[in-house]
C-alpha cells in the first residue's frame, strides 16, 4: 500500500577541530579534498562527482551502491544548491536525494564555523522532509556522523 506521509526530522552534530576556519572551510568547500570526506566510500562506486562552491553552484553526487549495500547496484542521486556562503564562517545548502530515480528526500543543511582559542567548532544542522522509500532520520543521522568523521580525517591531514 501507498504511503504519502512525509517524515520531519532535523538533527544538530557538533565537532571540534585543531584547523582554524580558513581550514575547515577549504575542506568543506574544496572540491578534490570534498570528494574523498564526501563521496568516496568502499559502499558504492562514485559514477559523478562535481562541486561549484558558490552562491547557486551546484554538488552533484551520483553513486552506484555496492553489493553488500541493501540495494545493490542502485543508483542514488544527491543534486544541492548552495544558498548561502559565508567565507570562513557558514554554508547553507539545499538538496534533494533519490534512488533509481524516485525521490526520497529533500534537505536544509546548514555549516556553522565557529573560531574557538584550539581551533574550530562545526554545527552542522541537517532538517529533512523524508518520502516513503528512504532511509530516515536515523541511518541519514549516522551517515552525516560518518562524513563528519571522515571531514575530521580530512582537516587533519591539512593541519
Amino acid at each position: 500500500m501507498f504511503d504519502p506521509a512525509v517524515t520531519h526530522a532535523t538533527f544538530r552534530l557538533e565537532r571540534s577541530f585543531k584547523g582554524q576556519p580558513d581550514v575547515v572551510f577549504a575542506a568543506l568547500t574544496d572540491p578534490a579534498v570534498k570528494r574523498g570526506w564526501y563521496a568516496e566510500d568502499d559502499t558504492h562506486e562514485v559514477v559523478r562527482f562535481e562541486s561549484d562552491c558558490r552562491i547557486g553552484g551546484a554538488d552533484r553526487l551520483h553513486y552506484r551502491f555496492g553489493e553488500g549495500s541493501p540495494f545493490p547496484g542502485a543508483l542514488l542521486v544527491n543534486e544541492g544548491v548552495y544558498q548561502d556562503i559565508v567565507q570562513d564562517h557558514r554554508i547553507v545548502t539545499t538538496s534533494t536525494m533519490s534512488i533509481e530515480g524516485h525521490p526520497i528526500s529533500v534537505s536544509l543543511t546548514t555549516f556553522e564555523l565557529l573560531p574557538t582559542e584550539l581551533g574550530t567548532d562545526l554545527i552542522c544542522t541537517n532538517q529533512v522532509a523524508f518520502f516513503e522509500g528512504s532511509d530516515g532520520p536515523v541511518m541519514r543521522e549516522q551517515g552525516w556522523r560518518i562524513q563528519l568523521d571522515k571531514l575530521a580525517g580530512a582537516i587533519d591531514s591539512q593541519a
